[in-house]
């Protein structure tokens, strides 16, 4: 891949080569090979890859999208007296993974940031109050924070940003 190949993020497809991507997670790697298309099959998630406009049955990166529901309790006390009694809808990325040979190249914010985008496009028909984000390592966690994620009150490393941010 070069500077100027164009990447294009779109659903996981069967022309999508799933077997070669490999990334320094294993368990993300386990995901999309034997479990992704299972969850999108049963609407458990939506799986988002990257891929080169040059390659595109080359996975380059992915992410995972789904709903979740936050309970008041685990979000900063500011927020959660401003909010009716009750848990808030959220969108979840409950994996994102970049290939080993393409990390550091951006790819991980392109993706973040796209997830981000479909979710503020589904908010204006349903209501989605937070981007959740489930960090499966503390580099991860860091990866995230830089974009404004903090950690919600709940165990393991699980952070959020509300929607209103981006206003």
């Amino acid at each position: 891949m070069t500077q100027s190949d164009q990447i294009i993020i779109e659903q996981l497809e069967n022309h999508h080569n799933k077997m070669g991507f490999k990334c320094s997670e294993e368990s993300l790697n386990n995901y999309l090979k034997r479990q992704a298309k299972q969850d999108v099959k049963r609407r458990i998630s939506r799986v988002f890859v990257a891929v080169s406009a040059n390659n595109p049955d080359i996975i380059l990166g992915y992410y995972t999208l789904s709903t979740l529901s936050i309970e008041l309790s685990h979000l900063p006390e500011e927020l959660a007296k401003k909010l009716p009694r009750q848990p808030v809808p959220s969108a979840l990325i409950g994996r994102l993974a970049v290939s080993s040979e393409y990390q550091g190249t951006g790819i991980g914010k392109l993706l973040l940031i796209d997830a981000i985008k479909r979710t503020i496009a589904l908010s204006d028909d349903i209501a989605i109050y937070a981007m959740t984000v489930d960090a499966i390592s503390d580099n991860a966690k860091r990866f995230y924070e830089k974009f404004g994620l903090s950690k919600l009150n709940v165990e393991g490393k699980r952070l959020f940003l509300t929607l209103k941010s981006f206003n």
